[in-house]
């Protein structure tokens, strides 16, 4: 026996949530890593980068990228060795939408286009893979 009112025939949601986003999945250009935060390791440049240029960081303020600037600098610390900082970082960057499970939380979804290239992203020479495996290596070796 099931509780309260049957449901009607043609019930449609009403609960959209009044701050609910949309954003497209295009990348942005972002902005560059600031010379003076004196980043180190290629993982935390490829940290910034990541995130300078998503569709989330279209939308920031300049107190979402002082809170980037803080997080890359953990990211360095965390790929120079100090692996106790990766819950930190996990904590700080559900905070920007990075899994699917925390931008369904935040209510931000990522519009679909069908022009978009994937993984045509250029290398840079700051970050080739055989320097992050190299620097993966050496964190893993410790």
């Amino acid at each position: 026996m099931t509780r309260g009112p049957k449901p009607k025939e043609n019930a449609q949601r009403r609960n959209k949530h009044e701050y609910a986003q949309t954003l497209s999945s295009s990348t942005t250009e972002g902005r560059a890593l600031p010379p003076g935060l004196g980043i180190k390791t290629a993982g935390a440049r490829r940290f910034w980068r990541t995130w300078a240029t998503s569709p989330q960081a279209g939308n920031w303020a300049e107190t979402d990228w002082a809170e980037l600037e803080i997080t890359v600098k953990l990211t360095d610390a965390f790929y120079g060795g100090d692996v106790k900082l990766a819950g930190e970082i996990r904590q700080r960057v559900a905070k920007w939408g990075a899994t699917t499970e925390d931008r369904a939380r935040l209510r931000m979804s990522l519009e679909d286009t069908e022009d978009q290239d994937q993984g045509d992203v250029p290398d840079s020479p700051e970050a080739t893979t055989t320097d992050l495996d190299e620097e993966l290596f050496r964190l893993l070796s410790d």
